[in-house]
């Protein structure tokens, strides 16, 4: 069996200005107000790692794990306010085609906090299970965000391993990831492809509607 894990903002969902509208918001509601929002000069794109860097350079004081329940809360209420989610075309489809699939075992691993994570899924129309999604509400690092999101993924499916993982995002810090964590990857949409391109990327695709499993399957395993 195979495992994929999925990036979900702007690879199953477009989500991004949602997404980071609320995220912005709920900091300035939580006193955060000199925000660096050039989200590319952070060691790790992660909501927890962003809002601890902006939390102790305006208030001074060391950021605990214990903040994010209440931002968490308070940036999903702010989500919701907004215009609903929608897929990045193609993806319920090949989701649900995966789910059915008996050679592959899917899972979910995100930089956003969960409880956001979820109604973004639910609002795309995306069938996951919530056991499978890992978000960055108790880790910094992307790696550590995936490597438990495969855990996760061979708990569910009782595998004690994968013939292959693959990794799919839409952003350069997916495809640093999945090279750190020694896995396979797949890059999704246009706005980073130049830096994709940089990176020797073997397999990338423009959306849902364009990916081909065998076609992949042949790029990345027997290359």
């Amino acid at each position: 069996m195979n495992l994929i894990v999925f990036d979900i903002d702007d690879t199953l969902t477009k989500s991004e200005y949602q997404h980071q509208l609320a995220y912005v918001n709920t900091m300035k509601e939580f006193g955060i107000s000199a925000i660096n929002k050039n989200w590319k000069d952070y060691l790790h794109h992660t909501d927890s790692y962003i809002l601890k860097e902006n939390y102790e350079n305006n208030l001074d004081t060391n950021f605990e794990f214990s903040f994010i329940d209440d931002f968490e809360t308070r940036m999903t209420e702010l989500i919701l306010e907004l215009d609903a989610v929608s897929e990045v075309p193609g993806a319920q489809n090949i989701i649900n085609d995966l789910n059915e699939n008996p050679n592959y075992a899917l899972t979910f691993a995100t930089g956003s906090l969960l409880k956001p994570a979820f109604v973004k899924l639910d609002q795309a129309g995306i069938n996951y299970n919530k056991s499978l999604v890992v978000g960055s509400n108790k880790i910094f690092e992307r790696e550590g965000i995936v490597a438990e999101a495969i855990q996760k993924a061979k708990a569910f499916y009782k595998a004690d391993s994968f013939d292959n993982i693959i990794s799919v995002g839409d952003g350069l810090w997916d495809l640093i990831t999945a090279k750190n964590l020694d896995v396979h990857f797949i890059g999704i949409g246009m706005k980073n492809y130049q830096d994709f391109k940089k990176e020797h990327i073997k397999h990338h695709i423009k959306d849902w509607n364009n990916f081909n499993l065998k076609d992949a399957e042949d790029v990345l395993f027997r290359n």
